[in-house]
């Protein structure tokens, strides 16, 4: 994946701005400084579980989640990691809808570390600027990897695209299934939840709304 440390860091002090950041301080840690700190913080999870480190199945389990959190599915809070998103001019006077359907979302809840899966969807009608479609689905995944609620994720990529794009006319949809209410708790299969972040004209106009909705819930 091509990244953008620079924009990553102008997307971050946007987001800051609008006070939708993730909760973050700068520990000082060197990605492979917390590779090692969290394999030996799990090694004592595990113990007090009272799992069997010697077992050939889990001897090598806490250097595995360590490194799942720190490349995999918490990459997301490092904006060394942000997305090349290069705009490209709109010479063709595009002034309607660019919709990108069923993005998928993959996430982790920061009250239970456990997942967070559905889609997004997202419209935006194009001023100057228009993003290749790909850079919609990396943008979503960028902040989809790391703790998350719901309700901020549907904000940040919201603004992130309104940063990149120079527009609020932006609407973000997402739908997902939470696993914090679905494998634990109130342990509800069937619910999944909705959110959204409706700009510019997708706010204030109730045709353009209405378009976006149906288009997006036309399965």
């Amino acid at each position: 994946m091509k990244t953008d440390s620079k924009l990553g860091l102008e997307v971050k002090k946007f987001l800051i701005e609008k006070g939708v950041e993730t909760p973050m301080v700068d520990n000082g840690l060197s990605e492979s400084e917390k590779i090692s700190e969290i394999e030996s913080k799990f090694t004592d999870i595990m113990h007090v579980l009272g799992l069997d480190l010697n077992d050939d199945s889990l001897v090598d389990t806490p250097k595995r989640v360590a490194k799942m959190y720190v490349n995999e599915i918490f990459f997301g809070l490092d904006y060394k990691y942000f997305p090349k998103a290069t705009t490209v001019d709109n010479k063709m006077n595009y002034d309607e809808m660019v919709i990108e359907r069923n993005i998928n979302v993959q996430s982790n809840c920061e009250h239970h570390f456990v997942i967070i899966d559905g889609n997004c969807h997202i419209s935006y009608i194009p001023k100057n600027k228009v993003l290749g479609l790909s850079k919609l689905n990396r943008i979503v995944q960028f902040f989809s990897k790391r703790p998350q609620i719901q309700e901020r994720l549907t904000e940040q990529i919201y603004y992130a695209l309104s940063y990149i794009l120079e527009t609020e006319d932006i609407g973000v949809i997402i739908e997902a299934s939470h696993y914090c209410v679905k494998s634990r708790g109130i342990q509800d299969v069937n619910s999944d939840t909705v959110t959204s972040k409706m700009g510019g004209c997708f706010k204030t106009d109730p045709d353009a709304r209405k378009e976006f909705l149906t288009i997006a819930n036309n399965k």
